[in-house]
This record gives C-alpha cells, sequence and structure tokens, in this order.
C-alpha cells in the first residue's frame, strides 16, 4: 500500500484576499505594538557633595495608559466589525449606528478601501439595516481622509438612492446634500452632479424618484450647461410614466423654481440663455396640475403655489433695487403675466373633484395667501376662491378653510366687497385682477372685514368641527376689526355660538374670549358668557367639565373679580363634591389659583366661607376634598391671613371621625408647615402631628410621622 503524504498548507498571507470584501472586513486584524519597558531615567546632579538620583516613571505611565485606551478602542471596533456580518438584525442595525467608530479604527485608507466596498455589497440588507448605514455614512467625510476623499461616499449612497424603501432613500439623500457641502468644485461637477444624472436616467424609477430631490440642491452649483441639463432631466421626470416620479417631481417643482430664482434673480428674464427657466417650470407647473393627473400629482399643486408665490415676491423685491426704470416695468411685466397664469390653477384646485385636493388647498390657503400678498392683483383673486372653500360640499374641507380664517385675515390686504361690480365682470372668480383705475380703490376694505360677513353662515353649519374651528379663531378678528366693527358684526356671531348645543363648541369660545374681551370690554359679554359656563358645568361629559374648571382662571384673569357673582361662585367650590375624582381634584387647584389671581381678601371674603361649609358636609368625601383645597388656598394667602383664617380651621379637622379625612389634615399640615415661622411650627403645628401619631389609624400615624420629619428637615435647611 502506497502512502501520499498531504501537501503541507500554505504559509499565512499577511494580506487578505481583495477579491472578497467580506473576508478583508472578518479578516481585520487591529494590531498595536506593545510598548517595550523603558529603563528608568537617571538625573544626577552634583551639589554639597551630594549626587541625587531622580527616577522619573510618568511618562511609562501615560504611554501604558494611552496603550491600553487604543487597545479598548480596537477590541470595540472588531466587535462592531463583527456585528455587522451578524444574522441577527438588532445586532446589524446597532454596528451600522458606529459606522464612524469602525472607520477611526480603520483608518481613512483601509475605510476607502476596505470598508466602503463592504456596505456597497450589503445593500440588499433589511431596511433598518440601511437606513442606519445611510444616516452614519453622512458623518464619515472626517474619516475618510476630508473633503479630498468625499466623493468616496457617494459610491455606496447612490446604492441607497435606488432602493424601495422610501425612508431609507431620504436619508440618503440628506447624507449626499450634506456630503455635497465638503466636496470641491471639481468633484462636486464630475461627481455629485454626474450621480445626478445617472440616478435621472435609471431604468429603475426608485432612482429617478431621488433624482428628482437632488437636483433643486444641486442647481445652484452648476454651470449653465449643466442647468440646462438637468433641468431638461427634471422636464423629463415631470413627464415619466410612472405616477410615483411624476409625484415627487411635483412635489419638488416649487423649490426648484425658487432656487432658479434665488441664484438667478433677474436673470430669468432678460438673460438669453436662461429665459426658458420661468417658462419651462411653470409649463411644468400646468402640466403637473392638469385634471388628468393622479391626485397624489394635483396634491401638490398648492405646496408649489406657494413656492411661486414667495419666488415672484423675491423677484418683486428684487426689481425696486433696479437701477434702469426699463428694467423694472419689464420685471412688474413679466411677474403679473406669471400671476395671471398661476391664479386660475389655484381656482381649478378650489374646484377640484377630488375632496382631498380640496381639503390640502384649503389647509395651506393662508401660506398661499401671505405668498400672492405683495403681488398686484393677486388678492382679488385669491380671497374669492377661499370663500368657495367655506362654502365646500365635504365638511373636512369647510373645517380646514376656517381654521385658517384668521390668518387669511391677517394679511391686512385691501380688497373689493363681495359682489363689487366694480371690480371687473367675473371679479369674484378671481380671474380679472385688473386694477388701474384709482377710484376704484376707495371701495376697497379689509380682508378681515370681508371675511367677517361670513361668519353667521358658518355658526349655522351642519358640522360641528367647522363650528368648534371657527369658536376657536373667530375672535382673532378683533383686533384686526376695531371695536365698532366688532360689536356690529362679529359680536352677534360669538354670542350665537356660547349657545351652540355642542359642548365643544360653546367650550371653545370661552377658551377664546380674550382677544374679544380685549377689544369690547365685558359688559357685552357678561350676560351671554354665564349661562354659558353654567351650562357647560353640568355637562354629562367629565372632559367637558374638567376644561371648563382649567379654563376658570384664564376667566379670572381675563374679566376680574367682578365676573363672579354667587352662582359661579357656588359652581367653584361645588366641584370639590363632583363624583370624578380629576374633577375633584381639578377644583381644589382651581381654588389654588383663583386665590392667587384675585387675592387674598377676595378668597377669605368669598370662597373660604363655601369651603368651611363643605368641611361639616355628610359626605367623608366631600370634607377630605375641602381640606385638601384648604390647604392648596392658605399656599397662595399671605402668612398672617393663611395663619388666622385657615390653619385653625385645618388643624380643627384632625378629630373627624373618619381616617381618610385625619391623615389628609396631615398631608395637608406638610404643605402649609413651610409657609409659616419656626414659631409656628413648633407651637401649632408640631402638637397636632406629634398627637396624630397616637392616631388609632395606621394610616394616619404613618403620614403623621412623615410630614413631621419633613418639615423637620426643611427647617433644618432654612436655617
Amino acid at each position: 500500500m502506497t502512502t501520499t503524504q498531504a501537501a503541507p498548507p500554505p504559509p499565512p498571507s499577511d494580506m487578505p484576499d481583495v477579491t472578497d470584501t467580506g473576508t478583508i472586513i472578518g479578516s481585520i486584524k487591529l494590531q498595536h505594538q506593545p510598548l517595550e519597558p523603558a529603563s528608568p531615567i537617571l538625573v544626577t546632579e552634583d551639589g554639597n557633595d551630594t549626587t541625587m538620583m531622580q527616577i522619573d516613571t510618568n511618562s511609562n505611565n501615560n504611554n501604558a495608559a494611552a496603550a491600553v485606551e487604543e487597545d479598548e478602542e480596537e477590541e470595540d471596533a472588531l466587535q462592531t466589525i463583527e456585528k455587522l456580518r451578524s444574522d441577527d438584525l438588532s445586532s446589524r442595525v446597532e454596528a451600522a449606528r458606529k459606522l464612524p467608530s469602525i472607520a477611526l479604527a480603520l483608518g481613512p485608507e483601509r475605510t476607502r478601501d476596505e470598508l466602503l466596498p463592504f456596505l456597497s455589497d450589503g445593500i440588499d440588507d433589511e431596511d433598518e439595516v440601511l437606513e442606519a448605514i445611510a444616516v452614519s455614512l453622512g458623518g464619515l467625510v472626517p474619516h475618510v481622509g476630508g473633503a479630498d476623499y468625499a466623493s468616496s461616499l457617494l459610491t455606496p449612497l447612490e446604492l441607497l438612492l435606488a432602493v424601495e424603501e422610501s425612508v431609507v432613500r431620504e436619508k440618503a439623500a440628506a447624507s449626499v446634500i450634506a456630503i455635497s457641502q465638503s466636496l470641491s468644485a471639481a468633484d462636486y461637477t464630475h461627481e455629485f452632479v454626474g450621480m445626478i444624472g445617472r440616478l435621472a436616467n435609471k431604468e429603475w424609477f426608485t432612482a429617478r424618484i431621488s433624482a428628482c430631490t437632488l437636483i433643486a440642491h444641486a442647481f445652484p452649483k452648476m454651470g449653465p450647461e449643466l442647468r440646462r441639463t438637468h433641468l431638461e432631466y427634471f422636464a423629463k421626470l415631470c413627464k415619466d410614466d410612472v405616477p410615483m416620479v411624476r409625484r415627487i417631481a411635483s412635489k419638488n417643482l416649487g423649490t426648484l423654481f425658487y432656487t432658479v430664482v434665488d441664484t438667478l434673480g433677474a436673470a430669468v428674464f432678460f438673460d438669453k440663455s436662461n429665459a426658458n427657466y420661468s417658462l419651462t417650470l411653470l409649463d411644468l407647473y400646468e402640466l403637473l396640475a392638469g385634471g388628468d393627473q393622479p391626485d397624489s400629482v394635483r396634491l401638490h399643486t398648492t405646496e408649489n403655489c406657494v413656492c411661486f408665490g414667495r419666488a415672484m415676491a423675491l423677484m418683486l423685491g428684487q426689481s425696486s433695487s433696479s437701477s434702469s426704470s426699463l428694467e423694472k416695468e419689464e420685471i412688474m411685466s413679466r411677474i403679473d403675466a406669471l400671476v395671471k397664469r398661476i391664479l386660475p390653477l389655484i381656482a381649478a384646485t378650489i374646484d377640484d373633484r377630488s375632496w382631498r385636493v380640496r381639503w390640502t388647498a384649503a389647509s395651506k390657503f393662508a401660506d398661499v395667501v401671505h405668498a400672492f400678498k405683495t403681488l398686484h392683483g393677486a388678492m382679488d383673486a385669491l380671497v374669492p376662491n377661499y370663500e368657495k372653500l367655506l362654502q365646500d360640499p365635504e365638511a373636512e374641507v369647510r373645517t380646514a378653510a376656517t381654521y385658517n380664517l384668521s390668518e387669511v385675515a391677517k394679511t391686512k390686504a385691501m380688497v373689493y366687497p363681495a359682489g363689487w361690480s366694480g371690480a371687473g365682470s367675473d371679479s369674484d372668480n378671481g380671474m380679472d385682477i385688473d386694477d388701474d383705475d384709482e377710484t376704484k380703490n376707495t371701495h376697497r376694505i379689509p380682508v378681515a372685514q370681508r371675511l367677517v360677513t361670513r361668519l353667521v353662515g358658518l355658526t349655522e353649519d351642519d358640522s360641528v368641527n367647522v363650528r368648534a374651528a371657527l369658536a376657536m379663531v373667530a375672535t382673532e378678528l378683533a383686533p384686526l376689526l376695531g371695536k365698532d366693527a366688532s360689536v356690529s358684526n362679529l359680536l352677534p356671531p360669538m354670542l350665537l355660538l356660547l349657545r351652540d348645543s355642542s359642548s365643544e363648541v360653546r367650550l371653545n369660545i370661552i377658551s377664546s374670549l380674550s382677544l374679544l374681551n380685549d377689544v369690547i370690554g365685558t359688559d357685552l359679554l357678561h350676560q351671554s358668557l354665564l349661562p354659558a359656563i353654567l351650562d357647560l358645568a353640568d355637562d354629562g361629559k367629565w372632559r367637558i367639565r374638567l376644561a371648563v374648571i382649567e379654563r376658570i382662571p384664564l376667566l379670572a384673569k381675563q374679566l376680574g373679580s367682578d365676573f363672579f357673582d354667587d352662582r359661579l361662585l357656588g359652581l367653584c367650590v361645588g366641584w370639590l363634591g363632583d363624583d370624578i375624582s380629576s374633577i375633584r381634584e381639578a377644583a381644589a387647584k382651581n381654588l389654588q389659583e383663583l386665590t392667587a389671581l384675585l387675592g387674598t381678601d377676595w378668597s377669605v371674603q368669598n370662597l373660604f366661607p363655601r369651603v368651611r361649609q363643605v368641611m361639616e358636609h355628610p359626605s367623608y368625601l366631600r370634607r377630605m376634598n375641602a381640606v385638601q383645597a384648604t390647604a392648596l388656598m392658605a399656599t397662595a394667602m399671605d402668612v398672617n391671613s393663611a395663619q388666622v383664617e385657615v390653619l385653625p380651621i385645618l388643624m380643627e379637622m384632625h378629630y373627624d371621625p373618619v381616617p381618610n379625612v385625619r391623615f389628609n389634615v396631615a398631608k395637608g399640615l406638610g404643605i402649609v408647615g413651610t409657609v409659616f415661622d419656626r414659631s409656628v411650627y413648633q407651637g401649632q403645628i408640631v402638637p397636632i402631628l406629634t398627637l396624630m401619631e397616637n392616631d388609632p389609624d395606621r394610616d394616619v400615624r404613618y403620614f403623621a410621622s412623615k410630614t413631621k420629619e419633613s418639615l423637620s428637615v426643611a427647617f433644618e435647611k432654612s436655617t
């Protein structure tokens, strides 16, 4: 039999196999050369026939400590690298979040040559891991060698920008934008802008979606030729066959238009090489706002309108500083032409067949108005369209529009009254914005004055949500209207809301009365406000009652002590006996806040006698709540009044037959004890607590001892 001897294994190679990135990362060995022990440093000093030898070991100790710390960092990096290759998802996510520490341990060169290729090969991982990698890559610029090598990070990020999960793409886009700020001009053009061009022409639609987002960010630093090229890319994306690509393109269209105007300024109109930008983007806006587009695309029409309005306002501001009057007139003429093309698109969203599109317009209409308020004639077109939203067939749309009522009115623009024939034959649909006749300006009124006439109709709306929204914002019109207009036009619908059948509506109007009260005073509100509060106080929903209690101090601050009559005072104290514990606790805090707001004398005269009556109630729950309220009220009083009026009554309650009341007396003494000086504490409070420490009930004994101990500590600290 012939014996064949096996060949000896090959000697281990010092370099890993560069054909397998996973092997590279798996074989990373971060070696630290151990320090050789150094000989002591001998310092010989001659003097007085004495030779001194000084051994300095501080340097060795510092080097050893640094070596230990470095070894620990390397060990952590190795463990993190292993986690990247783990089968456990949470471990890979954790490792992906620690990429900067891995890169720090590897060094810039190995990070570029080994770590980044490894990450590029792992793009098929779970979305949570990819998201963490996308975020971490944005912070690796210092770890790849600085700005000179920052472009190397774009390779794995370009792959992440094409994955299916939108969250991963968004994080990758944010990292790419952050990295682009560190790139040199050459790398920015060739690497970053070149990557955007590749993404825009990828076959898979997710890459094209990312390109829609990045073009607007890259535009300012592009050269003229690249700008035209990428504008063509963007136009192609706006016409993409995939609706999701068109949706993201529509979402970024307004941002791109504003960026173009901000970058080029008046050159958008006068530079022949740039003259097609504004018209091209406006054509795309009309295309994406068309009725043949899906709802998801048309949803962004209003947001784009806001950006277009801000861009035109920016151009208007730039034209005011123009040195040439002819150039200024030309810019104004071009802006007016753009406004006339854009406003019909807004009018189309108001009448859109999809309620979601109309809801988006209603919820963002205040932004639209503020963007266009400085542009000639725009408000005469926008306000009538806003009034249409207030009358929309869908309650959700009317509610969103109502929430914007005060913000639209705050533009302080002047418009024609509703139905004004002098503004043109079709003024209320927003199509005629010519207003060159100066005699027409005398008939203009503030937006708030026109909108206030719509309030009565909204108070009768079938939807509770619409009326509740109106109750929250309508009083903000008062400062804009002034006292006389508020009394004649705003007060009547507000009084109707105070008598609304819905408790939520009444509660909202009570919560927002401060502005109206500041303008017209309390006399006109008092008669209607008090019945509304009394009705809400007995509401079957305990949360409504709680909300009323929480708003009583606000009313006290706004309306003063004269507002509180016997019925309202009885109501504030009566809440101490509510069936819901949260109501009873809130009632006690409410009495404390009223005492702080309206003063000790008012509280002693009006509140405390009523609370004292509750202390004699047959129900121990009411007596217990009265004890809690009394203690809280004492903290808001001056010391003398609290000592004379409150403390004796509180201490008297320790004779109550129910232990629950007695241990609440002990807790109450702990609350008020620090208000008084040491003589009151030792002469009155300590004897009562000592007596209660011998109470038959163990809970009473416990709280008495705890209070006595806490007060003792507090007074010791004060000395």
